[in-house]
């Protein structure tokens, strides 16, 4: 006899639901009196060989000759500066376990609530300088490595970005990871690990952006705990069959099965041991090699399911113009949020409460529409899984989520084909189905017979195909909603969430406006300007790192010429510190007595990288048609720009190859060189914003009044004393109103404005011409072929046709407002008493005050400081 197989019993659920998972997050057991019991062995054994914190230089060293030895299996004689990098990482890595440890286990021992960070972006940035920072140990480390025959900077420079992330989106929940850490919050998130990130951006010889994978894992990543035995099954396709029994459960079966294994990156807090979790998924083929399809010499089938599996977590933001590219994406979302939501369900259980009381110890937050899956996936989970009564699962479901929309762009409002949500989760939109009717049947009843309303606000979108709107599913399915800065926050109740804000009142919808880590974006990133600060104010860096509004001190030196004096001197050697980077990685030469004027973001239209080359090359023509006289008046000025473009996205793709073919005649005219030279730097990222943050003089935050929700990167500029030049739009406008409208170049239209504008564009258009000669001249030279061949008529219609993004409407105001920072940078002392007053009254943007808007007013959760 032997065992058999039941081949009838493949793919079907089996009930109970069991997870094979990890010990982690489990309690020591009790005797009677309530006192832990050591599990096994001999209690003084194991206490003698657990390790403590290596904090002396001496314990840092030995700690990394120990990973050389053994973690690298390296010789001293064979060690380099990427081998020291690894060694140096492992050892605060170790560090950083020994925290984390003790912070998981005080969570379990408090169960007290906790909260999840769900985002498909995380843009980390570097990990080991910042993890010495927070814990206050960069000086021991520094002095360790250098005994051991290394430099530290050389060791950081080792380091890869982490490719888990693209843009701001990415690197707000970055920065809220850290604050909540800093802040002492049970906080998670959950993401996923790409094994590619979004893509390595090349430059071709004509200017056109090219992606290459980014293959940031390829020499392993010593930040990660691979946590093979947290695992969890994720079904795709298949059928799914209601029972009739009244309850609406039903039974999903078949289709493809993936695993979701973990992966554990330690988030160190400042100043505390407090160690927080991202938790990373990646795809693994359930069933991985078919052997008996390579016996059969069919090779490619053999590896068919293991390739299928792997590329749900290949890459960020698959191209999702192709059929394929499309359930690839809703894959990813799937995968990720389904993963997540068992591990949550896990970790509650553990505690041993009741479902019902899920809302009490778990908070949700969806950063964006992307992880709008979790709100029907937990009503399967309540309703199929653990027999929860519908009603009842709805408000479960509604107490826990939490929403942040980050968009009031029509077009980029998430929606999915209805066949496609069929045909990939056929159980989950049954229960979108239900949810929907439930709903529009209480909008029926507040509004009866209001027809069009309820068209309005059903998630299900009446075109051909039907789609699924997203934003809406997360909006009905969260306790709150929030937008990312006040006018953003107040666009979203009176324009794409109108209708939801009459049925639900005010009251659900809120704002928690951005904020950034100053961890990362002044002491990490600008040590000399930590340094001034902490001298000046006379406080430990520690104070003010965690209070930024400590920086309103620096206030009270705007009129000390040698405070001013050592300001300047700051903002020149980071602007050295840029030059020597360009020098030695693109063989750049950069005049650093120039102004440096930088615009880095994902390049979009209503971002309008467009409208700043547009006037640079109205600059340019200006400089060709003065005399050499003239131009000596000339406030010398070098532009950055910075930035990816989606690989599908046409238009934003010839904005780079307009960027880099400006540059190359600009930068080649022997007559304009020392007047202005523009530079766009390839493959941006965390690391290189480090660099040119501090370096800058002047930012550019131009998109048309009423489509940025908030931005970041404009607090972080505004936070190295870099002035701001922008529009009245997103978090530009709460900058202004901190330090004050004189410290700030805003140009432009207003929000109210832009609809009827556009509408004049349509019904009754002015020719360029008419509107502004001055842009209609540079429009020709690009058409008559001055910066190539003239590729960019597909571009130069956007703006002579229908310009939705207000260029032509724009662009006047934006040249004078240019020429307002040419004539303040002039003057020299008020200019850096500007830059100081900037930095000074940026302590309102600390994503510290941000995660306790959401601890306090949304999550409902409390600091716990592990001791």
């Amino acid at each position: 006899m032997t065992s058999v197989l039941d081949t009838t019993a493949i793919g079907k659920v089996q009930r109970p639901r069991r997870h094979v998972r990890t010990l982690t997050g489990y309690l020591p057991e009790k005797d009677s009196e309530g006192k832990e019991k050591w599990p096994r062995g001999e209690e003084k054994v194991w206490k003698d060989g657990l390790r403590s914190l290596d904090t002396g230089v001496s314990s840092i060293t030995k700690s990394i000759v120990n990973h050389v030895q053994t973690s690298l299996a390296r010789q001293p004689h064979e060690i380099d500066n990427f081998g020291a990098y690894q060694a140096a990482a492992l050892s605060v890595r170790d560090n950083l376990i020994i925290n984390w440890n003790e912070t998981q286990l005080h969570y379990s021992r408090t169960a007290g609530k906790r909260a999840y960070y769900l985002s498909l972006e995380f843009l980390m940035g570097r990990a080991l300088d910042n993890a010495l920072l927070n814990l206050g140990l960069k000086q021991q480390y520094t002095e360790g490595v250098d005994k051991l025959g290394f430099n530290m900077e050389d060791l950081l420079a080792q380091e890869r970005d982490a490719g888990l992330g693209n843009g701001g989106l990415g690197r707000l929940a970055a920065c809220y990871l850290d604050s909540s850490a800093s802040q002492e919050l049970p906080v998670w998130g959950y993401g996923l690990r790409y094994r590619y990130g979004i893509f390595q951006q090349l430059i071709s010889p004509d200017g056109q952006q090219l992606e290459a994978p980014d293959p940031w894992l390829e020499n392993s990543n010593p930040w990660e705990l691979p946590r093979i035995d947290v695992s969890y099954e994720v079904r795709f396709h298949g059928f799914a069959e209601r029972l009739n029994d009244g309850s609406g459960r039903a039974i999903w079966e078949g289709g493809q099965e993936v695993l979701a294994v973990a992966y554990d990156v330690p988030i160190p807090g400042c100043n505390t041991r407090n160690t927080n979790n991202l938790r990373l998924w990646e795809s693994k083929p359930k069933r991985g090699f078919d052997l008996n399809s390579f016996n059969a010499g069919d090779y490619e089938r053999a590896v068919e399911s293991s390739n299928s599996a792997a590329a749900i977590t290949s890459v960020l933001y698959p191209n999702d113009h192709t059929t394929f590219g499309k359930e690839l994406r809703l894959k990813q979302q799937y995968f990720w949020t389904a993963a997540s939501l068992a591990d949550i369900m896990r970790r509650f259980k553990n505690i041993g409460r009741p479902i019902t009381e899920f809302p009490q110890y778990v908070s949700i937050q969806l950063n964006d529409t992307h992880p709008t899956l979790a709100v029907p996936e937990l009503m399967r989970l309540l309703v199929d899984e653990e027999d929860v009564p519908w009603n009842a699962a709805w408000d479960i479901v509604t107490e826990t989520f939490f929403f942040t929309n980050h968009t009031v762009l029509p077009e980029a409002l998430e929606t999915w084909p209805v066949p496609l949500m069929e045909h990939l989760l056929p159980r989950h939109m049954q229960i979108i189905f239900d949810i929907n009717l439930l709903f529009l049947q209480s909008v029926e009843r507040k509004f009866p017979g209001d027809r069009e309303r309820l068209a309005r606000m059903s998630l299900i979108e009446e075109s051909v195909p039907q789609n699924v709107r997203m934003a809406y599913l997360a909006c009905i399915g969260s306790r709150k909603v929030n937008g990312v800065a006040e006018l953003h926050s107040e666009l979203v109740q009176t324009t794409i969430l109108k209708d939801f804000v009459e049925f639900y009142g005010v009251s659900k919808f809120g704002n928690v406006t951005n904020g950034i880590t100053p961890r990362r974006w002044l002491d990490q990133c600008n040590p000399g300007l930590s340094r001034l600060i902490t001298t000046t104010l006379n406080i430990e860096k520690s104070v003010w790192l965690k209070d930024l509004t400590k920086l309103e001190g620096l206030l009270d030196y705007v009129e000390d010429e040698d405070f001013r004096e050592d300001w300047a001197a700051v903002k020149q050697a980071n602007k050295e510190r840029l030059a020597h980077h360009m020098q030695v990685t693109l063989g750049l030469n950069v005049n650093t007595e120039a102004m440096f004027d930088v615009q880095i973001k994902r390049l979009h239209e209503y971002k309008r990288q467009t409208l700043n080359i547009l006037g640079v090359i109205h600059r340019y023509l200006a400089l060709k048609s003065m005399t050499p006289k003239e131009r000596k008046t000339v406030t010398p000025r070098n532009v950055f720009f910075a930035g990816k473009a989606a690989p599908g996205y046409y238009i934003a793709k010839l904005t780079i190859r307009l960027i880099v073919n400006v540059a190359r005649v600009v930068n080649s005219d022997p007559d304009i060189k020392d007047c202005l030279n523009v530079f766009f730097l390839p493959d941006y990222s965390v690391t290189l914003a480090e660099v040119l943050i501090p370096a800058s003089d002047i930012s550019q935050h131009i998109s048309t009044a009423g489509t940025e929700a908030s931005g970041t990167s404009n607090m972080k500029f505004c936070l190295n004393g870099g002035l701001l030049l922008g529009t009245v739009d997103g978090a530009n406008i709460e900058i202004a109103e901190e330090v004050g409208p004189s410290n700030v170049f805003f140009f432009g239209h207003l929000t109210p404005a832009v609809e009827d504008l556009r509408y004049q564009h349509v019904y009754h258009p002015v020719p360029v011409e008419q509107k502004s000669p001055a842009l209609a001249r540079v429009l020709n030279e690009i058409s008559s072929g001055l910066f190539g061949d003239s590729v960019y008529e597909p571009l130069l219609n956007t703006i002579r046709q229908g310009d939705y993004y207000l260029i032509t409407e724009d662009f006047d105001s934006y040249i004078e407002a240019l020429r307002m920072v040419d004539e303040a940078y002039n003057d020299r002392t008020e200019w850096i008493k500007k830059s100081i007053r900037t930095t000074a009254k940026m302590g309102k943007f600390s994503s510290d005050r941000a995660i306790q808007d959401y601890a306090q007013e949304y999550w409902n959760i409390e600091s716990t400081k592990v001791e």
